[in-house]
């Protein structure tokens, strides 16, 4: 693969130097497929490895005591996924490929040597993971205080934020390869009640479906109804420390 998805992510916010390409694309080297319906790990399982999603949707899940799932976060092209994991030596969510999916499989070692190498992009990771986070806490927040409408709305309007940054999309057209199940298990809702909830949407003429094609025909109005707030298109980044010198670094290999 040509294209560096992690690089072209992070180049989003910053423009990386020569060294900072290389060393983004020497963690791409394990390339690792995964079809439809395929879990990577389970919640609980023993792990030291990172996936950059090179292709494909993933989803994190954990698993409720009534035997039910809580869909955390949808992970797309140029994320690292199982970060949910790397504080400790398991997994803490179940994941699992929307779609027919690529990755690239890094251990948690190499990971911890781009930080020491390139400061700059461990502290860009680390800001943009929290731009993440922050994200989800909307989300969930949107659960607890909100509407089935104003959750899939807000859902689909932080899809579509994602996808504008780390697949390119120019837009607000977009293919949604979640099943009602799926988008029900990210939003705390029943199937029946997710169904509802897009009809009443598309009552609204803010949000059109074709099979699994999604169009959102005026997205600030849509975002100004349910008060979301883009927090993926863009990070501070004035903080960051300078670039390292290549006569400065350790080899990364």
């Amino acid at each position: 693969m040509s294209d560096s998805p992690l690089e072209a992510r992070l180049a989003q916010y910053l423009t990386l130097t020569f060294a900072e390409r290389d060393a983004l694309r020497w963690l791409e080297r394990r390339e690792r497929a995964l079809p439809a319906g395929e879990i990577l790990i389970r919640e609980g399982e023993a792990t030291d490895r990172l996936y950059i999603v090179a292709r494909g949707w993933l989803h994190g899940s954990v698993k409720l005591k009534d035997g039910g799932r809580q869909i955390l976060r949808f992970y797309f092209v140029g994320d690292i996924s199982t970060t949910f994991s790397i504080a400790w030596g398991q997994s803490a969510a179940t994941l699992q490929a929307v779609s027919d999916t690529q990755l690239f499989e890094i251990e948690k070692d190499a990971f911890g040597r781009l930080f020491r190498n390139h400061p700059r992009l461990g502290a860009l990771l680390f800001a943009v993971s929290t731009s993440e986070q922050v994200a989800m806490a909307d989300r969930l927040t949107s659960i607890g205080r909100t509407d089935g409408v104003t959750r899939i709305a807000t859902l689909l309007l932080d899809i579509r934020s994602r996808l504008r940054v780390v697949d390119g999309l120019d837009g607000s057209v977009f293919s949604l390869p979640l099943t009602q199940q799926d988008l029900g298990d990210a939003v705390g809702l029943t199937k029946t009640h997710v169904n509802r909830s897009l009809k009443a949407l598309e009552a609204t003429g803010l949000v059109e479906r074709q099979g699994r094609v999604i169009r959102i025909n005026d997205v600030e109005r849509l975002a100004e109804m349910v008060d979301f707030k883009d927090r993926h298109g863009s990070v501070a980044t004035d903080w960051l420390p300078p670039p390292v010198a290549r006569s400065d670094m350790d080899h990364t290999g």
